[in-house]
């Protein structure tokens, strides 16, 4: 059975991120599964001192160097279990039975792919441990995941509310009525309203299309809105989510649509730091 991965840190999203990854498990019944990676970049296994020696009395401090750079990984790992212990215990309390603890070496995106098998849901916080102090900033590795990994990643803010409502970035694409047909048919939104909302021309095509989605998500049960709105990407869908109140936008990062260009674009930042909800990437 795959798993809901709740990505832990110690950033101020931790705790958002436990939250929703425990709401995900439930909702889709699925076991939940708690990783902290511990970058190899900033906590090396085994720091490379090659090519210094033969430096004299420079060697030996290099030497101590490695030596506090090796204690530094292992109080860092232990950090990682206790949070990852406080996460479990945090799940637990949501009631959540069954959870799996596991800690890795290495890079968050690489660490991802090789378990992508084994993984439904990535839960991850938009802002990072590097960038928990500058919220305009989205965390370090997240473009990377985003673009790597061929799983639905849900993003959280600093703290957690359980969504009741959600809204579908839809271009009429090919690629995006697959987002449709996948939230029509996800326990993640049961019984919740959908917003179905298009930034482009009012025209009758495009209209034809929204009506085709809200066919699908009616058929499977939910209540739906659509809406066709004129104007630039970014701020139409924040526009429209505040005006309604929305809890959860969901976006598709696949094909060739326009909004893939503006989600996995030059832009990617932009619309990401914008965001004060919960956000879910399909793939």
């Amino acid at each position: 059975m795959t798993n809901v991965v709740g990505c832990i840190d110690g950033s101020a999203a931790a705790t958002a991120v436990c939250d929703y990854s425990a709401w995900a498990a439930l909702q889709l019944d699925a076991p939940l599964m708690l990783l902290h990676v511990l970058d190899l970049n900033r906590y090396p296994v085994a720091p490379d001192v090659t090519g210094n020696i033969g430096l004299g009395s420079r060697e030996h401090l290099l030497e101590e160097l490695a030596e506090l750079d090796a204690q530094r990984a292992k109080v860092a790992l232990k950090e990682g279990h206790v949070m990852l212990e406080a996460a479990e215990s945090r799940a637990r309390e949501d009631g959540i039975a069954n959870i799996q603890l596991r800690q890795r070496h290495g890079d968050l995106s690489d660490t991802l792919q090789e378990m992508e098998g084994d993984i439904r849901l990535v839960v991850l916080g938009l802002h990072g441990e590097d960038s928990s102090d500058k919220p305009q900033h989205i965390g370090s590795q997240l473009e990377t995941v985003i673009r790597t990994l061929h799983r639905p990643i849900l993003l959280t803010p600093f703290s957690f509310s359980a969504p009741a409502s959600a809204m579908l970035a839809f271009d009429g694409s090919a690629t995006t009525r697959k987002g449709v047909e996948m939230l029509a048919k996800s326990p993640l939104f049961k019984g919740m309203p959908v917003h179905v909302v298009m930034v482009d021309a009012d025209t009758s095509d495009n209209w034809e299309k929204l009506k085709w989605a809200e066919q699908q998500l009616a058929e499977n049960g939910h209540e739906v809105h659509i809406a066709l709105r004129a104007g630039d990407v970014e701020p139409t869908l924040h526009a429209y989510q505040a005006e309604h109140n929305i809890d959860i936008m969901v976006m598709g990062a696949y094909g060739h649509s326009r909004i893939r260009q503006f989600l996995v674009g030059s832009t990617t930042s932009s619309m990401l730091q914008a965001s004060k909800s919960p956000m879910l990437i399909l793939r």
